[in-house]
């Protein structure tokens, strides 16, 4: 499917919108093409102040009245995920769109602030705990919708280590699956969301492989690799403007175009899953070990 944002993504006015990661790659891109078709709000986390302020300013010299607020948050520490959701509460009562499309590829091993393993913490754990705060906001909005960032690389996860989780995961194998478990994570998370919550629309995506931060400050064999497998399956590695297209679809195509809880790759497709991917066991599971963790937060 070719899609142009500039021409396909329709009017968003009176739509509130909340990105995590917002200040670079994807999530950058998407603020970039949303706040041209002039939703209410765009609010956007991210760690570096800096780089946010760069981007409100190339914002609004494109679209002087786009309305921005940027929300500073660690994604490695829950303190911080509380405290964003409670001044993005604060400041609206709707939401219509949650992006959740920050990530972390292949850091070292090691844990969160809170103890978890450092990719499943900020690629699942820390969104799950921004859905369950912004739950009630998203369900008193009319046609709420959430957009969840996953992977192919789920394919290469047989499952998910639930009493690992509190491990750095450092031995070799191991350190090669925590990205493929996070993202694994991600795609069962959005379709358990969509099971119990079928009035928000939630899917998640796969953006294929654009030339971001992420990739660019992977270690040298991941890199190398990559690129090798986009070779060999014919699929260019993308700008980030590009890479951007399958999130900025599944958030503004026409609801009727989607199935709730479904998974998509570059650009609308349906994407091929595995028996891991489809299993509502591991699903409710999944959903059960994280309220199980994440119990006692409130925003």
């Amino acid at each position: 499917m070719v899609f142009n944002p500039a021409s396909d993504i329709p009017d968003l006015e009176n739509k509130v919108i909340f990105i995590t990661g917002g200040t670079a790659g994807l999530g950058k891109e998407s603020i970039l093409a949303l706040a041209k078709k002039k939703p209410a709000h765009i609010f956007f986390t991210g760690r570096d102040e800096d780089r946010a302020a760069s981007l409100v300013t190339e914002v609004k010299t494109a679209t002087p009245s786009a309305q921005l607020t940027f929300l500073k948050c660690n994604m490695l520490f829950l303190a911080s995920v509380v405290e964003v959701a409670k001044q993005l509460a604060s400041e609206t009562d709707r939401l219509d769109l949650l992006m959740c499309n920050a990530g972390i590829f292949t850091p070292a091993p090691g844990l969160t602030e809170d103890g978890y393993e450092i990719v499943f913490g900020a690629n699942h754990v820390a969104h799950a705990l921004f859905i369950k705060l912004l739950l009630p906001t998203l369900l008193r909005t009319t046609d709420a919708r959430v957009v969840i960032m996953t992977s192919r690389a789920f394919r290469g996860a047989s499952g998910i280590p639930f009493t690992q989780m509190r491990d750095k995961q450092s031995g070799l194998l191991a350190s090669k699956l925590r990205y493929p478990h996070s993202k694994l994570a991600n795609l069962l998370y959005a379709g358990e969301l969509a099971r119990r919550y079928p009035n928000i629309t939630t899917v998640s995506v796969h953006p294929g492989v654009a030339n971001t931060d992420m990739l660019t400050n992977a270690p040298w064999l991941e890199r190398n690799l990559i690129a090798a497998m986009q070779m060999w399956n014919r699929e260019p590695i993308v700008a980030p403007d590009e890479g951007a297209h399958t999130q900025l679809w599944a958030a503004t195509v026409n609801k009727s175009e989607l199935v709730n809880g479904g998974y998509y790759e570059p650009v609308g497709v349906q994407g091929q899953t595995t028996k891991q991917s489809m299993d509502t066991k591991l699903a409710e599971e999944l959903w059960n070990w994280t309220e199980k963790e994440l119990q006692g937060y409130q925003a």
